[in-house]
């Protein structure tokens, strides 16, 4: 279990990100979101279809304490396995939840409307459609602005369909509702420089140094070949609060003056 400030993770369910005919849109999305909130993802897995590996992976996201999204497999077709994984992974029953069953009629409600059909409560499709509220026991639920069709949430793991559309603005406002407490807007940022004409293994122990004398903040290496700007280079640099940067970010200026490397334009992200 994680004791101190709980990661953030992602895990993303699905046989067509893994086998190309989608491409996944999820983990570029929540960065954004994180990094407008001051915070940082710390983890993502890709699972594909496949009931045990499912399993398995939620298993662990519930046992790791960290603020878990997953996305993906809450449907009810035969390829969605995400809301009885969950409940497995938990040693948990699955039920209909309540409010999500209010929810799911209405929305065929709607439809109905919008089609000019009657609404046929106990038409056996529309019996089917209430599979999408069985929850494990004791989840609570997650809004969707886009149809109503609610995600769920057990714990500090959250789970939001496939689709964008509704995911994203699902993941913002779980976030914006429970985690505020964590954001940290200005209160995080990077401080590199380019280094030419150096090897990664000639600069680690300058930066073991530097996290051995630092440890509030973490070193960066980012090397590139084939840079449109800089070509051949490292990107070192060192991130964390800025008052811990400063110091920390002196240190390695030192260290690379000591190792006589050519050094080009320092570069700042918050």
């Amino acid at each position: 279990m994680n004791t101190t400030t709980p990661e953030i993770g992602l895990i993303i369910v699905g046989d067509e990100i893994l086998s190309g005919k989608r491409a996944d849109k999820h983990l570029p999305k929540l960065i954004e979101l994180l990094s407008a909130r001051g915070l940082q993802l710390g983890w993502a897995e890709y699972v594909g279809d496949k009931p045990e590996r499912i399993t398995d992976t939620l298993r662990r996201a519930f046992a790791s304490g960290d603020i878990v999204f997953s996305c993906g497999g809450i449907g009810a077709t035969p390829d969605d396995h995400t809301r009885q994984c969950a409940a497995k992974a938990l040693g948990r029953e699955l039920e209909l939840h309540p409010q999500a069953e209010a929810l799911i009629r209405e929305r065929m409600q709607d439809v109905a409307k919008e089609q000019g059909v009657p609404y046929e409560p106990d038409r056996p499709d529309n019996i089917h459609r209430l599979n999408m509220g069985v929850f494990p026991r004791g989840a609570t639920l997650i809004p969707n602005p886009y149809n109503k069709i609610p995600g769920f949430t057990v714990g500090t793991v959250h789970f939001v369909p496939g689709f964008p559309v509704m995911a994203w603005p699902m993941m913002e406002s779980v976030l914006d509702q429970h985690y505020r407490h964590l954001f940290r807007q200005g209160a995080y940022i990077e401080k590199s420089v380019i280094v030419f004409g150096s090897m990664e293994a000639t600069l680690t122990p300058l930066m073991e140094q530097v996290e051995r004398e630092h440890p509030e903040v973490k070193v960066f290496s980012l090397p590139s070949v084939d840079h449109p700007t800089y070509g051949r280079h490292i990107d070192l640099g060192v991130k964390g609060e800025p008052a811990r940067v400063d110091p920390a970010y002196r240190t390695l200026l030192d260290g690379l003056a000591a190792l006589k490397v050519k050094l080009g334009p320092e570069l700042v992200r918050s």
